[in-house]
């Protein structure tokens, strides 16, 4: 059995110049026909914490996005129940992983990633499977 054979992939966040202070742009997630959908952000090179990391959902396409609980990277409870933290300063290349269940959750998918206001400032990117 291959568990990819039928599954989409799909570039979020292309690997693209530094930033610092500021969001990376984002490709929206058509979810139709998907039962699950895993969202891999790489963290790169970082001088400062990132000051958002989230994903949210909107019937829409590009408009009316809203958090998904225990899809935020906030401090706060994540949906396994363990605390979400937003990667720091020292969290250098690592990889923060948001699994999906798609059952009662809207349509398109987005991810929020900002970079926190450092001397340098993030490198990042992200892949939708």
């Amino acid at each position: 059995m291959n568990d990819l054979f039928n599954a989409k992939f799909k570039q979020v966040i292309a690997p693209v110049a530094i930033v610092d202070d500021a969001s990376w742009t984002t490709i929206e997630i058509d979810t139709l026909d998907y039962d699950y959908c895993t969202i891999i952000f790489n963290l790169g090179a970082t001088d400062i914490a990132m000051a958002a990391l989230k994903v949210q959902q909107s019937d829409t396409s590009g408009s009316g996005f809203a958090d998904i609980t225990g899809a935020t990277a906030d401090g706060g409870t994540d949906i396994a129940g363990g605390t979400a933290a937003l990667p720091s300063a020292t969290d250098d290349g690592n990889v923060i992983v948001f699994q999906i269940d798609l059952k009662g959750k809207k349509r398109y998918l987005d991810l929020v990633a900002t970079a926190g206001n450092g001397t340098t400032g993030t490198y990042g990117s992200a892949v939708a499977i």
